[in-house]
């Protein structure tokens, strides 16, 4: 039985692997395929209410944590075989892995209720929130003066008063909406007019994950380095086993990071607006898939080419050592950081 389950879910990775890049080859080599159909798309999100409102990206960032944390809490409760606590740690071919022949293990300390969150959830919100409703948007493809229309400034005045080059339209010059008792918050984000291509969708969604796992890499890195950030970050390892919700087990210092960080990847590259709202859901379901403690069948590392990806055991390994695993989705950073870390250890 056991060699049928793994004959069957090797041929769903091989089914995974053909579908991906049969989708990104026809995105990036035939984008006109899919060009119909995110005309339509966009026109619809474009006069969408809650898509142009400033706060969209937070709440759909909850959105997707919940639509994909909660099923992988009941998996990591249902299914016990697939808990890396509960696998044999020695096991040289984990396709052949066998659970412990004992009680299913219990719900483990700190994991709590959906419905007991509401805290949790409101601590993440608030800051990003805070930021939506002060600072104006600033997107790829999007005129400056759009961008101060949608913060409540009065363009042609600024234009004949030549204020306007007081703002810039690129990300890394801040613009803080213009409060009034009309417009007291900034409520609105200007969209670009065209939608992007699917080559363009393709090609920023690669960039952007590579870039934000490298950027992370350095972040996490100084959290386990820097005396005055460690206390930051204990938290996020003080657990027992790992479960889907210490993905969120974070102080609020480190989740702006992270959420900046991802922000920064997608803005520095130019990034189309739906780019964002693809990305968010990659984002959420790698980073709680790494935190799950489970040994996923159909995990992303081994969809992967073999080597590229980390996953959910080199992950927990990093929560129990410390030491190493610095990198969130990938193995590259920390492959180098490993092999000059010997060269120095090796040199002193």
């Amino acid at each position: 039985m056991a060699s049928r389950t793994d004959h069957t879910s090797g041929f769903s990775i091989i089914g995974a692997r053909v579908a991906i890049l049969a989708t990104l080859s026809v995105a990036v080599f035939f984008p006109g395929v899919f060009q119909p159909l995110l005309n339509q798309t966009w026109d619809y999100l474009r006069q969408s209410g809650p898509y142009r409102s400033s706060t969209f990206e937070t709440f759909w960032t909850v959105f997707c944590y919940a639509a994909i944390e909660v099923p992988l809490t009941v998996a990591f409760m249902r299914h016990p075989e697939w808990r890396l606590a509960h696998q044999h740690d020695n096991a040289a071919d984990r396709g052949q892995q066998e659970s412990i022949k004992e009680e299913p293990p219990k719900k483990p300390k700190g994991m709590r209720r959906p419905a007991r969150r509401g805290m949790e959830a409101l601590v993440y919100v608030a800051p990003l929130l805070t930021l939506d409703l002060l600072m104006i948007k600033k997107f790829a493809g999007v005129p400056l003066e759009d961008m101060l229309r949608s913060g409540n400034y009065d363009v042609p005045s600024m234009l004949d008063a030549d204020k306007l080059s007081l703002h810039k339209a690129h990300f890394l010059v801040p613009s803080v909406h213009n409060f009034s008792f009309s417009s007291p918050l900034q409520t609105k984000r200007a969209l670009p007019l065209e939608p992007p291509s699917s080559r363009r969708l393709a090609l920023e969604l690669i960039t952007s994950l590579v870039l934000y796992d490298a950027l992370f890499f350095a972040f996490h890195l100084s959290l386990h380095i820097i005396p005055g950030l460690k206390a930051w970050h204990k938290p996020h390892h003080k657990h027992g086993e790992m479960h889907p919700q210490i993905t969120n087990q974070l102080h609020v210092f480190e989740r702006l990071g992270l959420v900046l960080l991802a922000n920064f990847s997608l803005n520095i590259i130019g990034s189309h607006v739906l780019t964002r709202t693809l990305f968010v859901p990659i984002f959420v379901w790698l980073l709680v898939e790494i935190h799950s403690g489970l040994d996923l069948p159909w995990a992303y590392d081994k969809i992967l080419p073999a080597g590229w990806g980390g996953g959910a055991r080199k992950h927990a390994a990093h929560h129990r050592e410390g030491e190493t695993g610095m990198e969130p989705y990938f193995n590259w950073c920390d492959d180098v950081w490993e092999a000059v870390s010997e060269r120095w250890r090796i040199g002193s």
